[in-house]
């Protein structure tokens, strides 16, 4: 939970959703689930969560299982698809007339990846290996500062041309994805509604179409004597041997 905490943010159980606004927040990150797990070389999803945390309805969070440090371009353009699992998901689920605002992100988050492969890391065929936009440098050995690239109205346009084709390509991909994985898609929804959260391991089983484990039981409530505060030692209890509980166990895909 404590990672959770760093890598998703603070889950916001005071925010309470509708059961409509609960259900297409399922529908769109198992959308994102799907397309990730039948993209080949994707990241496997460490957790999948429809409870609101930080400034989200719903997350699903994606581990390197080995530290990268260079990205290829399949693996840009899987990260682009998987972007557009969840609009994807609501618009075959719902209709294109009730999708919602929920890809906003996510829309950012590919617009702004698939410029940067267009403009610095000389992916589009189009517009070449050429680096196009501006760039300063400091003052250092007789080098200019604020030297600046002019980009011409023809490149300008290119570019967007480029960032659109990728962006569409990426879309269509999650569409034939979902489309070609609706029970999939389905289980995994209907799941989150259920559990709210579920993680690598429980999303194997839904890949093989297999029962979920039951869910693990709360925490019988304190036994202490009335009077004595929890988490002090009860005087009744002084001199028994203590009473040690199992350790946390780490989150499924850490």
């Amino acid at each position: 939970e404590a990672k959770d905490k760093v890598m998703l943010g603070v889950e916001r159980k005071s925010l309470v959703l509708t059961e409509e606004e609960k259900r297409l927040t399922a529908y769109h990150e198992a959308g994102h689930a799907v397309v990730s797990m039948k993209t080949d070389g994707s990241d496997p999803i460490h957790k999948v969560t429809i409870i609101p945390r930080g400034r989200a309805l719903g997350l699903t969070a994606s581990l390197p299982e080995t530290d990268r440090h260079n990205y290829t371009r399949n693996w840009l353009i899987g990260r682009l698809a998987m972007c557009y699992g969840g609009r994807a998901a609501e618009e075959i689920t719902f209709g294109k007339g009730a999708v919602t605002t929920g890809a906003g992100g996510d829309i950012q988050q590919a617009t702004a990846l698939a410029r940067r492969m267009v403009m610095e890391y000389g992916m589009s065929e189009l517009v070449g290996l050429m680096a196009v936009g501006e760039r300063e440098q400091e003052i250092f050995l007789g080098r200019e500062f604020g030297t600046r690239r002019e980009t011409s109205e023809r490149t300008a346009e290119m570019v967007d041309e480029e960032v659109k084709r990728f962006l569409d390509e990426a879309f269509g991909t999650a569409l034939r994805l979902l489309n070609a994985n609706s029970d999939l898609l389905e289980r995994i929804a209907q799941a989150l509604l259920e559990r709210e959260t579920i993680d690598r391991d429980d999303l194997d089983l839904l890949a093989r179409n297999l029962p979920l484990p039951p869910r693990p039981a709360p925490p019988p409530p304190s036994s202490a004597p009335p009077g004595v505060p929890v988490g002090r030692e009860s005087p009744a209890l002084r001199g028994s041997p203590p009473i040690l509980g199992a350790p946390p166990a780490e989150p499924a895909g850490a």
